[in-house]
């Protein structure tokens, strides 16, 4: 899983297991420490209990929890991603994007094994 958070922006990536964890009904989760005190966990999940894609912050943890059909049919389906506006109050909303994570056009020394394969397109073909 990698997540990237920017303003009110939040953008999960997932692998192709992590990806069928999920619309199997399991969440994945992963933990970024700062110090013995202070820490991040990420969570993605699906959900029986949500009409649309949430995100929620509680003690330490980050949830993003998918609407468990919406999760299956995306999981089986060629779609990349789901995108969501999740209001906030006062006029502001947070992006919330999951997607699924393609293998890199360039080798940049994290390689995923388990990435989506990287679908082929005119552009990728003009570059080879």
């Amino acid at each position: 899983m990698k997540v990237r958070i920017q303003a009110n922006s939040i953008r999960v990536r997932l692998t192709q297991s992590e990806v069928r964890r999920i619309a199997g009904g399991s969440s994945v989760e992963q933990t970024t420490t700062f110090s013995p005190l202070a820490k991040l966990c990420s969570r993605v999940e699906s959900s029986s209990q949500v009409e649309k894609p949430i995100a929620t912050f509680e003690n330490q943890y980050l949830t993003l929890s998918l609407p468990s059909n919406e999760a299956r049919h995306w999981a089986e389906s060629e779609e990349v991603g789901i995108e969501t506006d999740q209001p906030v109050g006062d006029g502001t909303s947070l992006r919330i994007i999951i997607e699924k994570d393609f293998e890199c056009l360039h080798p940049r020394g994290e390689e995923i094994a388990d990435a989506f394969p990287r679908p082929v397109r005119a552009v990728d073909t003009e570059h080879r």
